[in-house]
């Protein structure tokens, strides 16, 4: 969901060039796309930098600034710098494919807020809106080509899951203050988040929420760090293989059940939550079930419980979205789409038992 920019891509040229020219001494930025509309989580700016390095060879790199938002947020918290310091891991530490992470600044002097920098990953990305079930380059691939963003996602997903929480140092993904780590955790945390986004109605959600309270099951394993937005529109692909898996900034500890679960009622929402046709060529969510449960070795859990979870977790970003457009004067305050939405409905089918 965009959001309105009127940063100046001239004075942005000039900050960034000064500030990179610590890094590389003498670099030149010819230019930078600023979009006229950034993402509620991160501002996204692209440029080229161009630089001679001590032995006169001349270089030429793309690179990709992600700007903490300042504008509006969609999270209570946006948990920036963690991002970061997950992705540098990723990259440095793991196999899990993420662009290149190259430099940090915390402060909000160069670009009116934190930002890190990475390398540019070329590749397609499948849309949200619309969703590529419905249109955009997702709709003109092979189905085998789709068959294939689905698996090897999954496998990335499962190498996450897989990931030595102690031996990599990722304890700073735990977020204690909302209690123990899985979910105690979450239906705190997204208990104030809902009321943090919308003063409205949310009866779906409050309903979800009771639910969900009252049916916790346990998770009787070690929580594993969890992507925490899993999903294939988060990955950039080239010919149906992940070139770089994006946006870390909800990654927490908890169940694999957890992200699985997410990582089906998004594709679910963005096919049957829209009124359109699963393409062809994606597997169904119980061959995706089963190769997850050959993936980690043991069956998974509960998963119609993880299903209302994430179903409920969406509904709080989408009255969040929904505020915003009353904020920002496309929808009247009166409006019901912070709690009569695509998402909404697709959950209260699911809790009605309808197929």
């Amino acid at each position: 969901m965009p959001v309105p920019d009127q940063r100046d891509s001239e004075l942005t040229r000039h900050s960034l060039a000064d500030w990179l020219g610590r890094h590389l001494p003498g670099v030149r930025i010819p230019h930078v796309d600023t979009p006229q509309t950034s993402g509620f989580s991160n501002e996204t700016l692209m440029f080229d930098a161009e630089w001679t390095d001590e032995d006169g060879t001349p270089h030429r790199e793309a690179f990709v600034a992600r700007v903490a938002p300042v504008k509006y947020q969609i999270f209570p918290e946006p948990r920036f710098a963690e991002q970061y310091r997950l992705m540098r891991i990723l990259h440095e530490r793991t196999s899990v494919p993420v662009p290149p992470i190259r430099w940090y600044e915390p402060s909000e002097d160069v670009l009116g807020a934190a930002f890190f920098v990475m390398g540019r990953v070329d590749g397609r990305v499948p849309t949200d809106m619309p969703p590529y079930h419905m249109d955009g380059w997702v709709t003109e691939v092979a189905p085998d080509e789709r068959s294939a963003m689905w698996w090897s996602t999954l496998e990335i997903l499962a190498d996450v899951h897989r990931l030595d929480v102690r031996e990599l140092d990722l304890g700073f993904l735990d977020q204690p203050a909302w209690g123990a780590s899985g979910l105690d955790q979450r239906l705190n945390y997204y208990e104030h988040y809902l009321h943090w986004a919308y003063k409205g109605p949310q009866e779906t959600a409050l309903k979800a929420l009771d639910w969900l309270k009252a049916n916790r099951p346990d998770e009787p394993d070690d929580p594993v760090a969890l992507w925490g937005d899993a999903r294939i529109g988060n990955v950039i692909f080239q010919a149906g293989a992940p070139a770089a898996v994006l946006d870390w900034e909800g990654a927490v500890l908890g169940a694999p059940e957890e992200d699985l679960a997410w990582f089906m009622f998004l594709d679910r929402h963005h096919c049957e939550g829209v009124g359109a046709a699963r393409l062809d060529g994606f597997p169904s969510y119980a061959e995706t079930i089963a190769r997850y449960e050959e993936l980690l070795g043991r069956p998974m859990r509960n998963m119609a419980y993880y299903e209302i979870l994430s179903g409920f977790k969406f509904s709080v970003v989408m009255a969040r979205i929904g505020q915003a457009m009353i904020d920002f004067g496309w929808i009247d305050e009166t409006a019901d789409f912070p709690y009569n939405n695509n998402c909404t409905q697709l959950l209260a089918r699911i809790m009605r038992g309808e197929p």
